[in-house]
């Protein structure tokens, strides 16, 4: 992973310094790029969220190969983790690779390694076919996002979607509001309920709808007929002086646990962070800046590392905490 990040570090340079931890305080304000809007406090949030949980250790046990296995909507998951749909490598990352090198990178490294990477979408056009291709590489393995346009263009990106072969789409409506598409005049902007309704109904893949921070919210998810809700402000790149979501998921896993799916991002720099999500509550967790460093330093080799590296610390997490499978990690690991 060193290697990985000093090569990163020389090809995202103005860009991200690929600080030894990456928390917003470098980059505060700094979008397009790679940083937090404004202060950079909702980004620092999900950090400060996540390092505010400590865990009960635990030894006298029998747990030495504990299962890391899952599922999330009938895919099976080597690991509850899934990369997080990031686009934007020319104006965020500082183009040192293509944006179809990345994302093939990210779809064909989660693929070899069990999990799910996610696409992204935006202005230019590239972002989303890009992301489509990449799909269409792993046989559909894989989950496009998009964003909350107008009609015409949403339905026509999911019609395209679900020609890629996915069986899962997912809109990020915490994109609404972002200063990088507002800049190019293609804004986007939030749904109501009824909108929602109708955005799902359309399309015959599960849906997942990222951006939910609220418990009220959560369960308008479930009433629009969302698959799965994403708990996440968008990395802290919207809006400032958010919560972190790690301190709101457990009022949502409350609301809505058994009723709909629940992923959460924000934050996650460790097999640790995803154990501590995973207690509270979440069926599986997002990492987005992480992944997006290890690709632009070693693309799919760089992926494959990344991942290798959270699930041996997951792995670690598990045995010290007597977590013997995914499923069976509760609060009571959490100090």
């Amino acid at each position: 992973m060193k290697t990985i990040h000093d090569n990163a570090r020389k090809l995202m340079k103005g860009f991200c310094r690929v600080c030894p931890r990456c928390d917003g305080r470098a980059c505060a304000g700094e979008v397009p790029g790679m940083g937090g809007l404004g202060t950079g406090g909702s980004f620092k949030a999900n950090l400060e969220a996540l390092d505010s949980l400590r865990f009960n250790m635990r030894l006298i046990h029998d747990v030495s190969e504990p299962d890391t296995s899952t599922t999330f909507l009938g895919m099976d998951l080597a690991l509850p983790v899934l990369a997080a749909p990031i686009g934007g490598v020319s104006f965020n990352m500082g183009g040192g690779i293509s944006e179809q090198e990345y994302i093939t990178a990210v779809a064909k490294g989660c693929e070899a390694k069990g999990i799910l990477g996610c696409t992204g979408d935006g202005v230019p056009d590239m972002i989303h076919e890009s992301g489509f291709e990449a799909i269409r590489s792993v046989k559909g393995k894989a989950i496009p996002f998009i964003k909350p346009w107008e009609d015409k263009e949403l339905f026509d990106k999911l019609e395209k979607a679900e020609q890629t072969g996915a069986g899962i789409v997912g809109m990020d409506i915490d994109a609404a509001g972002l200063i990088t598409l507002r800049k190019m005049g293609r804004p986007v902007t939030p749904k109501n309920l009824d909108t929602l309704k109708k955005i799902i109904k359309s399309t015959p893949m599960k849906f997942i709808l990222k951006g939910v921070m609220t418990p009220d919210e959560a369960l308008l998810a479930v009433e629009a007929g969302a698959d799965a809700i994403v708990v996440s402000n968008h990395g802290g790149r919207v809006f400032d002086h958010t919560p972190g979501a790690a301190q709101v998921l457990p009022g949502i896993v409350e609301k809505v646990k058994g009723k709909i799916a629940i992923l959460v991002d924000g934050g996650v720099r460790t097999g640790g962070d995803v154990l501590k999500l995973i207690a509270l509550g979440a069926d599986a967790v997002m990492i987005g800046r992480p992944f997006s460093i290890a690709c632009v330093g070693g693309l799919q080799q760089g992926v494959e590392t990344f991942i290798d590296t959270i699930q041996g610390e997951l792995k670690q997490s598990m045995v010290l905490t007597g977590t013997a499978t995914i499923k069976g990690a509760s609060p009571s690991i959490l100090a």
